[in-house]
């Protein structure tokens, strides 16, 4: 029995709900993708709850459950992923945060992404912080991708019951930071110090004197969130099913659960997790991968910010971006040879500016499929598909069976 290869292919935020300048289409129906549509044709299609229906997925647990995790069982915070997504070592005791650079103006939150500042800027930032930042316990402040940096306390792993100072929405005070046990009211209070002196050294900084002067957003403000501990990993994803396992990710969260299940992580030059990531060299890098790995996992970012931003036509830009992305791959690799799923982490519907718990499109394609009788990739096509309507932790299951790598239950 020939053993195919998998290609698991995740655009985040990649569902939404009908846009009225788009005529009652998705962003997704709405846009140019002859190249989905043309596996769409020759595939399957259905909707995927990545948790449960209803259920709004953060990024971490959908893609924990995606890949065949309980998210209820493994999941201990989005921080200590982020950490790992940036490449840190932690120990088990160790406590971490997720962080956005923020604008705040009179006390009230104004961009909770500071105009979305440039991963070079931030990470010039975080270094200034951890080198003039000084607390009573040994911290490490690091940028991420974007806005988003992260925070390790170390030693402090005890005080995870801690809140968060991010009111989630502009227009808003930050919050004080809560806590449930004495241990986290240590925590807060590390928090609240550190906070204030990271506001000093930002408001002086030379990264955010020249933003002031061309009228954009600074990065004045930090708000912490996601408090995190080591997973509870019970087995890493290559020892489950057996196969040697890659990812293509920009985006240090998503590194960040690879990393965790045992996946192997590249991030090609120009690979950015933003507007202006270079798709063709995640395409690339993908079908190089494909020539050594059994299973392959392709993250694509900017679908899910435009979401975020409430911007339908970027959105419908940036899936055509991934189309194109796509095209390429199918062109370089023999589909009979090759399993591809493609689908989000989640919806990301523009009118809610956030995650939902709406379903998420769901495509497969390549040897081994039997295929429907739909003609494109859309919310719509994919109500009606094949696949029907399924959880996120059957998909890799799915594709393992396509692939001809599962092992039959009983006798």
């Amino acid at each position: 029995m020939k053993q195919r290869k998998g290609l698991l292919v995740i655009l985040d935020g990649l569902g939404d709900r009908p846009i009225k300048e788009f005529d009652g289409k998705t962003p997704l129906e709405y846009a140019e993708t002859p190249n989905m549509d043309k596996l769409a044709k020759t595939g399957i299609l259905g909707q995927q709850d990545p948790i449960k229906p209803g259920q709004p997925a953060g990024s971490d647990t959908a893609h924990l459950s995606i890949f065949g995790y309980d998210p209820y069982k493994v999941y201990r915070g989005r921080g200590f992923l982020e950490a790992l997504g940036v490449g840190l070592d932690l120990d088990e005791d160790d406590l971490a945060f997720r962080v956005n650079f923020a604008t705040i103006e009179n006390g009230i939150i104004t961009d909770r992404r500071a105009g979305r500042i440039s991963t070079e800027e931030a990470h010039e930032l975080a270094r200034a912080i951890q080198d003039n930042v000084k607390l009573p316990v040994d911290f490490i402040f690091v940028g991420a991708t974007g806005h988003r940096a992260v925070l390790v306390l170390k030693g402090m792993a005890k005080g995870y019951r801690v809140g968060e100072n991010d009111p989630h929405e502009a227009g808003k005070p930050p919050h004080r930071f809560t806590w449930g046990d004495e241990e986290s009211r240590k925590v807060a209070e590390l928090l609240e110090d550190f906070v204030k002196k990271a506001r000093e050294v930002l408001e002086k900084h030379p990264v955010n004197e020249k933003r002031r002067k061309v009228g954009k957003p600074v990065a004045n403000y930090l708000l912490i969130r996601g408090a995190g501990t080591y997973p509870n990993i019970p087995m890493k994803f290559t020892e489950q099913w057996k196969v040697k396992a890659g990812a293509v990710i920009a985006v240090s969260l998503v590194k960040g659960v690879a990393r965790a299940i045992g996946l192997d992580v590249y991030t090609p030059e120009g690979a950015t997790g933003e507007y202006d990531t270079d798709e063709m060299a995640k395409a690339k890098k993908t079908v190089e991968l494909l020539g050594d790995y059994d299973f392959v996992f392709l993250h694509f970012k900017p679908t899910d910010a435009a979401g975020h931003d409430n911007n339908p036509k970027l959105k419908a830009e940036m899936i055509e971006k991934a189309d194109r992305m796509i095209g390429y791959i199918i062109e370089h690799i023999d589909l009979e040879d090759v399993v591809i799923a493609i689908t989000g982490d989640h919806s990301t519907p523009c009118e809610v500016m956030n995650h939902s718990g709406d379903p998420v499109p769901l495509l497969i394609a390549g040897g081994g499929v039997r295929a429907d009788q739909t003609e494109a990739f859309g919310e719509r096509e994919c109500m009606r598909g094949g696949l029907g309507r399924i959880r996120g932790h059957d998909i890799v299951p799915v594709m393992m069976d396509l692939m001809n790598r599962s092992e039959k239950f009983g006798a």
